[in-house]
């Protein structure tokens, strides 16, 4: 794009310290009363940030033109009302804008694709999303496209990640038969032969387009056109997987297991490396639903378990009456036992006081003290626990039933 966007986090006296006449006062007060005014709408219109934005990306103080930057369209009917009598030139900028003309959807085109918070190789790792997953383009900076995932998390990713599609060419990919890769790790062949060349490397969950299939090999494509062959044995088509999922807790926890030792990953989301959010996200993945993206997202979806005590802090004799296999627990930094706390880590529990998660690598913990692999437990907090399987939310939902994986 032509302009780059600045968000500005400063102090207001960065603005305003060079100016002193009458005028530079007015200014500032119609910058604090749009501030203001942003930050009042946003607890009903967009509440988090990660999924829904409304943000001051342009403050011309001098001049008194400001440029507001959103996803969620009714926000402007409101923000015009409450800043009609502000008398600033106030422009806005509704995502998806401009900078991705017609070409409003994508595809990822790498077995993982890294989705950071800003745009920048150099910048946090938000999260990851998989080869044949169907994204909302929003915006493009430069080589950066933000993107919305089927979760509707936001983040950028670079745009050699992504193939752009406008809606007759997202209609045909979405149309097209499919195949999902179900080896945890593997490539796909330039020729229906082991020993031709790597069209590329291959993870659990990849979609790809379906073109034939012989005894040995699908022939496949690629969304941004490329052609290669993948064994049989490591696929199958998405349709046979949609229907053989069944979110059982015995499935779901079979799915965790087969990611022990997993190293832990900032951002991670697959078998390459999850971290503890991306770990149960994976998991709830394999077995056809998707769930919201962190921890502490997590933890306002499913069924509330009760595992604390009256005095608000974790009861061990509660929980084990209470939770059962697949529930998720989740955890406070430190020795915090405010249930309000900020929640910072997810784990699946297994039964017997164990549980499974992400933590420097996957593995498996208790929060029995007189257990061996107890250790874990004692540095963190629980503050709440939640019951997905067999849950009636809309935050839990479907793959079948998602618009990134639908027809």
């Amino acid at each position: 794009m032509k302009n780059k966007f600045v968000y500005f986090c400063l102090p207001i006296a960065v603005y305003f310290g060079s100016f002193n006449n009458a005028n530079a006062q007015v200014d500032s007060t119609i910058y604090k009363s749009i501030v203001k005014t942003l930050d009042s709408a946003k607890p009903k219109y967009a509440p988090d940030k990660r999924t829904k934005l409304l943000e001051l990306v342009k403050a011309d103080v001098k001049n008194n033109i400001y440029t507001i930057q959103t996803t969620e369209n009714e926000v402007v009917s409101f923000l015009n009302k409450e800043l009609q009598n502000s008398n600033a030139n106030i422009q806005y900028r509704l995502l998806p804008d401009s900078t991705v003309g017609q070409k409003k959807h994508g595809v990822i085109i790498l077995s993982v694709a890294n989705l950071r918070t800003k745009p920048g190789h150099d910048e946090e790792m938000a999260t990851q999303t998989l080869l044949g997953t169907q994204v909302d383009i929003l915006q493009k900076d430069k080589g950066e496209f933000r993107v919305r995932t089927p979760e509707g998390y936001i983040a950028w990713v670079p745009t050699a990640s992504v193939a752009q599609m406008d809606e007759s060419e997202i209609k045909s990919w979405k149309e097209s038969p499919k195949v999902i890769y179900t080896n945890e790790f593997g490539k796909s062949y330039s020729e229906a032969n082991t020993k031709s060349l790597r069209v590329s490397d291959l993870v659990y969950g990849n979609i790809l387009s379906l073109l034939s299939a012989d005894k040995k090999f699908y022939k496949v494509k690629y969304p941004d056109g490329r052609i290669a062959f993948i064994q049989k044995e490591e696929a199958t088509t998405f349709d046979k997987w949609l229907e053989t999922r069944q979110l059982t807790a015995e499935n779901v926890l079979n799915s965790a297991k087969s990611m022990l030792g997993l190293p832990y990953l900032w951002g991670g989301t697959s078998v390459k490396g999850v971290d503890c959010s991306g770990f149960t996200k994976t998991a709830f993945y394999m077995n056809g639903y998707v769930i919201p993206r962190d921890a502490s997202q997590q933890v306002l979806a499913g069924e509330k378990i009760e595992i604390l005590g009256a005095d608000g802090n974790f009861d061990p004799t509660i929980a084990l009456k209470n939770l059962k296999p697949a529930d998720l627990l989740f955890f406070a930094g430190g020795k915090n036992s405010n249930p309000n706390a900020r929640v910072t880590h997810v784990a699946m529990y297994i039964g017997n006081g164990e549980f499974i998660h992400s933590a420097g690598r996957v593995r498996i913990n208790s929060m029995l003290k007189e257990a061996s692999n107890y250790d874990d437990f004692q540095t963190r907090t629980v503050v709440a626990a939640r019951r997905y399987i067999g849950a009636s939310d809309p935050q839990i939902q479907p793959i079948k039933e998602n618009k990134s994986y639908t027809k």
